[in-house]
């Protein structure tokens, strides 16, 4: 899996019509920036409003997943949702002239091949993941629905599928690593039985629905004049059913793909959670109302988790900045460089670590016997990786100095002792305006606060 954020390099553009409205639409996908996350828009719309793919703004399960904000709606979104997750594309804007994404043959392939054409770029920020930590589920008794998230230091899906149809029987598909997901799972199309497609035309429903964009599953007897009834319906010369039960000849692109295609919407459905996940996701007869509402239970677990603000430290992980990297930002030396990596920085704000031992200069002076770091050295580390995202704002950030204007409010909560990591989370409480920078800051030894405060500072140009 991707560690750093990733966008696309340039933008693209595909079309088609919306599976439920019948309406043509262009879909452009455009960069965005690191810690943006994936935002539709619906530029045909005045104001062209913003709808965040948040699962909070799901509106409508009725054969997909509608999302709304600000009065705008955007209908069928888990299979682009789909796309961009397999591919690990994290900051998206998606541009739309219509009020659906567009079907093209079913599945997520068309997106992906769209996506690839574009190309991604690698972030200056690490992904936030949410890393499943105690098991949740999820159960519908009502539906036989099953869905749970189990710990796992990486993302696997698998899903089972029964419908008790002598067509399709009973049906199971995995992923086991997301680089599996363009050749195994996005040409997966959707599909759906004929006495529910015959239902939602009543309902005024697949608009755009054609033969050659999903799988109809016929498990019963037809007879000529339904076919005939069918064809008409569609367009068609003639309708056909296969042996198997597939309506109109249409080959199955693997044994098992409508399983396949239940973990795709499984995929681009958990997407609105907002976060990429680590876990093991298990769904058992899985539908868009079950998969909405399992993401609902993820963003809550996730909010509960960042409640208590604690910035997550992997060791594991690269760093954004090493040690090599910050000397060349800052202009701290021995024996006043307090810290000795980032882990985070994005525009807003910036993490860090300080590894604190017993062979700190500091220790020889300040309560010889009783070692414990100044709290004064508390503030300064923080103020240096404050600084590290006061630069991070301008072009050449080995040409500024920083210096700090004042500090507010400075609560010293727990002692730092030798042996202790001390993790560090600055963010800006407004824009940078004319150099002048306001901050807070947090200080974690593991998930315990240790001080907090706020910074400001003020960044000047060196003199040549």
């Amino acid at each position: 899996m991707n560690i750093k954020q990733h966008t696309i390099k340039k933008s693209v553009t595909l079309s088609g019509v919306g599976l439920h409205t019948g309406v043509e639409t262009n879909m452009t996908f455009l960069p965005a920036k690191a810690g943006h996350g994936i935002k539709f828009q619906r530029i045909d719309l005045e104001g062209q409003p913003i709808v965040d793919a948040d699962v909070d703004n799901v509106v409508d399960l009725s054969r997909g997943t509608t999302i709304e904000q600000s009065g705008a709606r955007v209908s069928t979104v888990e299979h682009t949702l789909a796309a961009l997750v397999g591919l690990e594309i994290d900051n998206v804007l998606i541009q739309l002239d219509g009020p659906e994404a567009p079907i093209m043959d079913g599945s997520s392939i068309q997106f992906v091949e769209i996506l690839k054409e574009a190309g991604t770029e690698e972030q200056n920020a690490l992904r936030d993941f949410y890393e499943v930590q105690d098991s949740l589920f999820y159960r519908d008794a009502s539906r036989d629905v099953e869905i749970a998230a189990l710990p796992l230091d990486d993302y696997r899906v698998t899903v089972m599928i029964d419908y008790n149809s002598p067509v399709l029987g009973s049906q199971h598909a995995s992923l086991t690593n997301i680089s599996q997901f363009e050749k195994e799972i996005a040409a997966c199309r959707t599909f759906c039985f004929l006495h529910e497609l015959e239902m939602l035309h009543k309902n005024n429903l697949v608009k755009g629905g054609d033969l050659n964009n999903a799988i109809v599953v016929v498990d019963r007897i037809v007879e000529e004049h339904e076919l005939a009834s069918i064809a008409k319906l569609f367009n068609k010369p003639k309708v056909e059913v296969k042996k198997e039960g597939i309506l109109n000849n249409v080959e199955l692109r693997y044994r098992n793909e409508p399983a396949r295609h239940k973990l795709l919407d499984v995929m681009g459905d958990l997407a609105l959670a907002g976060r990429p996940i680590k876990a093991q996701i298990l769904a058992a007869r899985p539908g868009h109302a079950a998969n909405v509402a399992f993401a609902k239970k993820l963003k809550r677990a996730m909010e509960k988790e960042s409640k208590q603000n604690v910035p997550r430290y992997n060791p594991n992980l690269p760093p954004v900045l090493d040690i090599n990297q910050i000397v060349n930002i800052l202009p701290h030396r021995y024996p006043f460089l307090l810290i000795d990596k980032i882990i985070h920085l994005d525009e807003e704000s910036v993490a860090g670590v300080k590894n604190v031992s017993f062979n700190e200069h500091f220790f020889l002076g300040h309560f010889p016997g009783n070692p414990v770091m100044p709290g004064v050295l508390q503030v300064e580390a923080m103020a240096q990786i404050g600084g590290i995202l006061v630069l991070n704002t301008v072009p050449d950030p080995e040409n500024y100095w920083t210096y700090f204007l004042s500090i507010e409010n400075f609560r010293f909560r727990k002692m730092v002792l030798p042996g202790d990591t001390l993790v560090i989370k600055c963010d800006l409480l407004a824009p940078i305006k004319r150099g002048i920078a306001k901050m807070s800051g947090r200080a974690y030894v593991g998930n315990t606060l240790v001080c907090e405060g706020t910074m400001t500072a003020s960044i000047v140009r060196k003199e040549v």
